[in-house]
């Protein structure tokens, strides 16, 4: 059962405020003074919500790794929004992902997905964007970026086509990914895991472990390697990618070894160093997450974790006003680590300059962030069978 409490308890949180020193690119900042921050829940009742969007309109638009798509609407009301899932492949990280809606939703009512699914055996899939030079055989699943039409009261969604296919995902559904972003362009920006699979970070022809940029109808956009829609590659699991507001910027979140969680400014064509492969047909994750003595040319990253990881799902930037000495940071989502992590960037946008820790322990396992319309910060947790969409914001 889904709840939207009519009167949801507001938790204040003052911010454990300092600096993550280990892996830090460029100098350690001093540490920052902080805001309180109010938490209060705006649906409960969820099972591992990956993702939420904000319509126009003001409703949330969620969907369960299962494959069910909830929406939560402005007055408290919420309610599944039925969907024909009978394709939907789940196991361990795979299954219902990355949601975005069309930058055009209010006239289009177009939702984004990207989901992993069955595939029909002895089959070859290609994807509305034309062949890769080497096609994948059919393994009996695949991942793909789906487009909906969401009826006008949120109570069904229909498919209306697959906008990219040839997304690898293993039987086991490890690394996975698969973040997915709509860019003030209209374009959508996709985030994916390399499948625990040696080459595929380093293949400029497989689509597991990269960043991809297409258009809404699934051809390469901008920035993409020749014939393909790989924007950079030598990625591990990229979930979250995001465009920094005013400065068309794009950053990724990606998860980790056993140490450095990765976020990284998007070069076209970069190549960000993650390189498995050092024994044959072996995954060999002993290898630094950026290896630039055996991937010259590596372009590392403008904030890591140290060790341990958290797991860091997602990313988000807070509005420029509103927040105080956040204003203008980068929110990052953590499952292992349950917590928010806040970086500040130096004005090139390059460079860490200080972070703040908040929530540690206090919900579980954060993963999904947006922001809502009203500049506060949409989080869903990620604990399964008791999940809930939280929001946080400054305290007054």
């Amino acid at each position: 059962m889904i709840s939207r409490p009519a009167r949801p308890r507001t938790l204040l949180v003052t911010l454990a405020a300092g600096t993550l020193a280990a892996g830090l690119m460029g100098p350690v900042a001093p540490a920052q003074a902080a805001p309180a921050l109010s938490v209060s829940t705006v649906a409960s009742g969820l099972d591992k919500p990956w993702d939420v969007e904000v319509a126009p309109d003001g409703t949330l638009i969620t969907g369960e790794r299962s494959g069910r798509f909830v929406a939560v609407r402005p007055g408290g009301a919420t309610r599944t929004v039925t969907a024909d899932q009978s394709k939907l492949f789940v196991t361990n990280e795979a299954g219902l992902m990355g949601l975005a809606l069309d930058r055009n939703f209010a006239s289009n009512r177009t939702l984004y997905s990207c989901q992993a699914e069955k595939t029909s055996p002895g089959a070859l899939d290609a994807g509305s964007a034309g062949p890769l030079p080497i096609p994948l055989p059919n393994t009996g699943q695949v991942i793909n970026v789906v487009a909906w039409r969401i009826n006008d009261d949120w109570s069904a969604a229909t498919r209306t086509r697959t906008v990219l296919t040839n997304i690898p995902v293993n039987s086991g559904g490890r690394h996975a990914g698969c973040g997915l972003t709509a860019a003030p362009d209209g374009t959508l920006w996709v985030g994916t895991g390399d499948n625990a699979t040696p080459s595929y970070p380093q293949s400029r022809t497989v689509l597991g472990g990269k960043v991809l940029h297409i258009t809404t109808g699934g051809a390469p956009a901008g920035g993409t390697l020749r014939g393909t829609p790989i924007y950079s590659l030598g990625h591990r699991n990229v979930q979250g990618v995001a465009v920094q507001p005013g400065t068309g910027r794009v950053y990724a979140i990606e998860q980790g070894t056993d140490r450095d969680d990765e976020l990284n400014l998007l070069r076209p064509g970069g190549n960000y160093g993650y390189r498995p492969d050092r024994a044959p047909f072996i995954y060999d994750e002993s290898v630094p997450m950026t290896d630039p003595s055996r991937v010259p040319g590596a372009i590392g990253a403008v904030w890591k974790s140290g060790y341990p990881t958290i797991a860091t799902p997602a990313l988000e930037f807070l509005p420029t006003s509103g927040w105080g000495d956040l204003n203008g940071a980068v929110a990052i989502s953590a499952q292992k680590g349950k917590r928010l992590v806040f970086v500040k960037l130096s004005e090139n946008g390059q460079q860490t300059v200080g972070t703040t820790e908040a929530l540690q322990d206090t919900y579980g396992r954060l993963r999904g962030l947006k922001l809502d319309q009203d500049g506060s910060l949409l989080v869903t947790t990620d604990n399964g069978g008791s999940d809930r969409i939280l929001r946080v914001r400054p305290a007054s």
